[in-house]
């Protein structure tokens, strides 16, 4: 009997302590959370329509960090003058033009 009741308490205990574990958020919450909801470069650009031939990259992912500098060791062709080649969140690789952000040419899974 004892040891009956001992399991009964220690499996409740477990049932309760383990429900916070398996809640899921739904994201019910409602508010606006911007860009904040897509992690990257490729998933901002899929649902803004931009991550494409011809689209223009924002200036977030202009920056210095997503340049890819050594572009023989990547084994891209060399950009033309007036591009650089950026790497995506995902591993893709796309020329954007320095001056402008429009993206002329995507590698998808290089």
């Amino acid at each position: 009997m004892k040891k009956a009741l001992g399991t009964l308490v220690i499996c409740g205990a477990l049932a309760v302590l383990s429900a916070p574990l398996l809640a899921q958020d739904y994201g019910n919450d409602h508010r606006d959370h911007g860009h904040d909801q897509y992690h990257g470069m490729h998933d901002r650009g899929q649902h803004e329509g931009w991550y494409k031939r011809g689209g223009r990259m924002p200036s977030d992912y202009r920056g210095r960090e997503y340049v890819v500098s050594d572009w023989r060791h990547e084994r891209l062709r060399p950009p033309p003058r007036g591009y650089h080649w950026v790497r995506s969140d995902n591993g893709d690789f796309l020329l954007v033009a320095i001056s402008t952000g429009i993206i002329a040419d995507l590698l998808l899974h290089h």
